[in-house]
This record gives structure tokens, C-alpha cells and sequence, in this order.
């Protein structure tokens, strides 16, 4: 029973920003559930290497992509090699730590065709396969910052805010056709893109400070939910928000 409500057999799945941390948990726990992953990097590297060989060693089917998502034709491109899929995990994002009045335009542009317009060029281009096949499911990773926006992260978290209301919309517009759309929302995950941040002491203990559980997460425990909502055991969840951060949107 416990392996039939968390399989992924038979099941193509898009992990975008999965050649490091929280989308390469994710894939690598789609990878030991049986889903053929499509491992994706902005462009070829180490990491994106590291992360195939890793979900081959698994045993599990897998591919490589590379893609500029902050670049439309490139996400089109994205979408045409890639070709059909079960299961799209909307990972990949930008962010710039900056306050609003620091914000030029062109930077303004990269955070919102990065985080905004590649989910909705993704949804476009993967919708219309899943509704065919009546079947889909829709993961995005959001951030805590959609619901507690940090000061220096104002266009990153409103762009995850507009995010979350796309899956909405499509929870609503597409039950019908077998297909759910939920969200994940993280806090403070211990991922090499942090590493920077949390390098420095002070900025370590006033974001603990902020977290209930006073500790930080890990890939993995965003991993977890991300397979319950691609999973059987997940197929009457829709249009919900998963916060994974020790209470910190509390």
C-alpha cells in the first residue's frame, strides 16, 4: 500500500532548477520513486553532470536539459525538446537582494521574466498535453517571501506572490481534467544559493530569530512534500500552499 501512494512509475517529470538544491532533492527523490526525471540547468555544467549521474546511480531513467529561463525563446525551446510531461515542478528563479528604490529596470525586468513569465510560458506550452491525457500536476516553489516579504527581496517575493496566484488559477481551471496545481513555499533552506547570506553571523541569528523551530531547513525537507503532491497520495490536493519553514510565515 505505502508504495502504491508514493510511485511515480510511468511518470515523465520536469524538476527546472534541478541541478543543485532544492530542485535536485526533489529529483532525486522523484528518481528513487520511479518518474523518468528531466534534470534542468540554465546551461551545461558540472552540476547539471553531477545531478544526471546522481539519478542514474539511482537506477532511475533520466535526461539533461539546459535553458536560459529568463530568455522566451529559449523556454520555447525548453518546451520542444522536452515534449510531453506528467509532472512539472516549477523551480527555477532569480533573485536580487535589493529594495525597491534600488532597483533599475533591467533588473526589475530579469527577476520577473525569470520567476513570472517562464511559468506561465511552461504552463502554456505543458497544459494542453496534460489535459489530453487527463493527467497533470503542477508544483511550484514559491518562497515565505510571498507571505512575509523581506524589504531587500521586494520584486523576488512579489513575483512569488504572482506565481502562487497562476497555480490558483489553474488549480480552479484545470481540476476537471485530472490535473492539480499546489505550491510549496519555503523559509530559510540551507542550499548552496544561501550560502552566501548565511556566512555571516549576524544575518544567521536574526533569521533564526525568525523561525519558531529556531533552525533552518534542508533541500530535502521541501523534497518530501514535493512527492506527496506528485504522488497518489496526493491526488485530492489542490490549490494549496505548503509552507515548509519552521513556522516562519506564522
Amino acid at each position: 500500500m505505502l508504495n502504491e501512494l508514493f510511485t511515480l512509475k510511468g511518470k515523465r517529470a520536469l524538476i527546472t532548477g534541478s541541478s543543485r538544491g532544492i530542485g535536485r532533492a526533489i529529483a532525486m527523490l522523484y528518481a528513487e520513486a520511479g518518474a523518468h526525471v528531466i534534470i534542468h540547468g540554465s546551461k551545461p555544467s558540472a552540476k547539471l553532470d553531477e545531478a544526471l549521474a546522481e539519478a542514474r546511480a539511482l537506477g532511475a531513467s533520466a535526461e539533461a536539459v539546459s535553458a536560459d529561463i529568463g530568455d522566451i525563446n529559449a523556454v520555447k525551446g525548453l518546451i520542444q525538446a522536452v515534449g510531453d510531461v506528467d509532472i512539472l515542478v516549477l523551480n527555477a528563479s532569480m533573485q536580487h537582494y535589493q529594495t525597491v528604490p534600488d532597483f533599475d529596470p533591467e533588473t526589475f525586468a530579469l527577476d520577473v521574466n525569470a520567476n513570472l513569465r517562464s511559468c506561465f510560458l511552461l504552463l502554456q506550452g505543458f497544459l494542453p498535453g496534460m489535459q489530453q491525457r487527463r493527467f497533470g500536476r503542477i508544483i511550484s516553489i514559491g518562497s515565505v517571501n510571498q507571505w512575509r516579504p523581506g524589504a531587500r527581496l521586494a520584486i523576488y517575493a512579489s513575483t512569488k506572490a504572482a506565481q502562487f496566484n497562476l497555480v490558483l488559477n489553474c488549480a480552479r481551471a484545470y481540476a476537471a481534467d485530472g490535473i492539480t496545481a499546489n505550491s510549496i513555499s519555503p523559509g530559510v533552506i540551507d542550499t548552496d544559493r544561501n550560502a552566501e547570506a548565511l556566512a555571516d553571523p549576524a544575518i544567521v541569528e536574526k533569521l533564526r530569530s525568525l523561525v519558531p523551530a529556531r533552525r533552518f531547513g534542508s533541500a530535502m525537507d521541501c523534497a518530501g512534500a514535493a512527492l506527496l503532491l506528485a504522488s497518489p497520495a496526493g491526488a485530492y490536493i489542490n490549490g494549496a500552499d505548503i509552507a515548509i519553514d519552521g513556522g516562519m510565515k506564522l
